[in-house]
């Protein structure tokens, strides 16, 4: 099976990317995840000056997969990128710098230097969950439209920028991206969050508002994704909550053309790239799925707009039996107490039941269905 992608130009020999944060954060880290099979690698963000940011404790999770971090930037000096990027790139591979400055001018100087270090491509890094007033640039199609035209015209490689779903119409963004001559879009960044409270003490878990990333997030970046990709026609890198292979091939019938992991990779190791690769191939072999490019926006087709959706006169039918006798979650969550249940026996009952479908997702053996009413 070919796992081969073509993303911005650049030939990939897989749509698993590497995203940036403090698993990629020097030339050491980043050739790990290219040695351990990704198709390329994200840099952690670099500004032209440093700031102190590696405020401790920094990171905290929960037991949903999420993960809540305040770690802004990277810490090694722009010129010193030179020897990270060269370090990087000593076994080969793909690296792309993610780069973020306060004008156009400032992010069109780091891109530069990067590509004179030998960057691959850049991903402008306009919108951080972190302090305030964060979403002021990333809500600006005008501005956004500034530095994706001033960063393009500024260097030869391909550039790529990363959009945050706190906005309040990400298509119309998108389509300023596309206008300013971006090379693609990755989406989305983390979300603005407070991951919890220990009620013992009084205290967040951390200090600050932070970034949350993890499964949590994944629906989210999906519908982002679905949406970027039916607004623009650049090709799009989708980001959030990627786990398995099943979380890449969604993004990818959405529209995605590669895909950007990142907590997946902190919280299971490098060497979890080489899992989600090998059952990705084992899937397309499976099923006879030639090329990642043959399944590319394959579930965009039936996904309408509200207005477009028919109603229908549907409800709900068990069509297998239930091997689990003491297991009510159909019942109990039933808003219009059409299920009923004795031992292994489950009845719907039609006059009751709306077709809400809610039924269908909570059997965790999937015993219903829907049906047109008789």
């Amino acid at each position: 099976m070919d796992l081969s992608v073509d993303f911005m130009g650049i030939k990939l020999k897989n749509p698993v990317i590497i995203a940036a944060g403090p698993w990629t954060r020097n030339g050491e880290m980043i050739k790990k995840a290219i040695q351990a099979g990704a198709g390329a690698v994200v840099t952690e963000t670099i500004l032209s000056e440093l700031r102190p940011t590696n405020i401790r404790p920094r990171l905290t999770s929960n037991s949903s997969g999420g993960v809540q971090n305040i770690r802004l930037y990277s810490e090694i000096e722009l010129d010193e990128w030179e020897d990270e990027i060269a370090i990087a790139k000593s076994s080969g591979g793909v690296v792309i710098a993610n780069v973020l400055g306060h004008t156009p001018s400032e992010m069109a100087y780091i891109a530069s230097r990067l590509e004179k270090f030998g960057a691959d491509a850049i991903e402008l890094g306009i919108a951080s969950p972190h302090g305030g007033g964060i979403e002021v640039l990333a809500s600006d199609s005008q501005k956004i439209y500034e530095i994706t035209q001033k960063v393009s015209d500024s260097v030869k490689i391909p550039v790529m920028v990363k959009m945050s779903q706190g906005v309040t119409n990400i298509a119309k963004l998108a389509r300023s991206v596309e206008k300013g001559g971006a090379s693609a879009i990755s989406a989305i960044n983390t979300i603005r969050s407070i991951l919890g409270v220990d009620i013992n003490t009084g205290k967040p878990f951390l200090p600050t508002y932070g970034g949350y990333s993890g499964a949590p997030i994944r629906p989210i970046g999906l519908a982002a994704v679905a949406t970027i990709a039916q607004a623009t026609r650049l090709p799009v890198c989708g980001i959030g909550g990627i786990e398995t292979f099943e979380n890449v091939l969604e993004y990818i019938m959405l529209g995605a053309s590669a895909v950007q992991i990142g907590t997946a990779v902190m919280l299971n190791g490098y060497e979890y790239i080489n899992t989600i690769l090998t059952d990705l191939s084992s899937w397309m072999e499976k099923n006879n799925i030639q090329s990642i490019d043959s399944i590319k926006g394959k579930a965009l087709h039936s996904l309408k707009s509200f207005e477009e959706i028919e109603i229908e006169p549907l409800e709900s039918n068990v069509y297998k039996k239930c091997l689990r006798e003491s297991c009510k979650d159909c019942v109990s969550s039933c808003l219009y107490s059409a299920i009923h249940k004795n031992l292994q026996e489950v009845y719907v009952d039609p006059e009751k039941c709306t077709g809400c479908g809610l039924c269908i997702s909570r059997c965790p053996d999937r015993n219903f269905r829907l049906i047109l009413k008789v």
